[in-house]
């Protein structure tokens, strides 16, 4: 058997359900009445979509029986071939001081000598400033200084390519801003 409490509490909730319900039809004689209002109105015309662009096909064909598809991977020998041709780093030589260091890491501090043989002052990562000369090789990209200027020291690198083979690449180190 039910309690009397909980018979009232049910009786309760389900009134106030109902009032809430009836309080929510009320109006809605005006908000069909806006819609209605706004289904009438005429809309702005859409654009037209745009003409589509026809383009021109065009069939690649080889001229000749032995040259290579250019959507094709190269052959083992073309990649070795590639790979040969071109600049290659001298491992023979003895590695100077400031290969160990990344290009970024070394700053330029100054200049000396004469403009027929001028020598730049490059400062490394642990602050030793040292004494280079056109041919010095610095950064670990097998850069090879080129020329000494006043305001600047212009290097090759050799870099990687995808290939397997090697790019010269031209770069510089600039003066190093007096406040830093």
């Amino acid at each position: 058997m039910k309690s009397p409490f909980a018979i009232t509490f049910r009786l309760a909730a389900t009134l106030m359900t109902l009032a809430v319900l009836s309080g929510c039809m009320s109006g809605k004689e005006e908000v069909e009445k806006w819609v209605q209002q706004e289904k009438a109105k005429k809309g702005t015309p859409i654009d037209p979509p745009p003409a589509i662009k026809t383009f021109e096909t065009f069939e690649y064909t080889l001229r000749a029986p032995d040259d290579r598809d250019p959507f094709d991977l190269p052959s083992r020998e073309e990649d070795e071939e590639a790979a040969s041709a071109g600049p290659r780093p001298d491992q023979n030589r003895t590695r100077e001081p400031l290969e160990s260091y990344p290009l970024d890491g070394l700053k330029m501090v100054g200049t000396l000598g004469s403009p027929t043989a001028p020598e730049g002052l490059l400062k490394d990562p642990e602050g030793v400033i040292r004494r280079v000369h056109v041919g010095n090789y610095v950064g670990q990209n097998y850069g090879r200084i080129t020329a000494i200027n006043e305001g600047q020291i212009d290097l090759v690198e050799l870099v990687p390519n995808q290939t397997g083979g090697w790019v010269e690449r031209q770069t510089s180190i600039s003066l190093a801003d007096a406040s830093k």
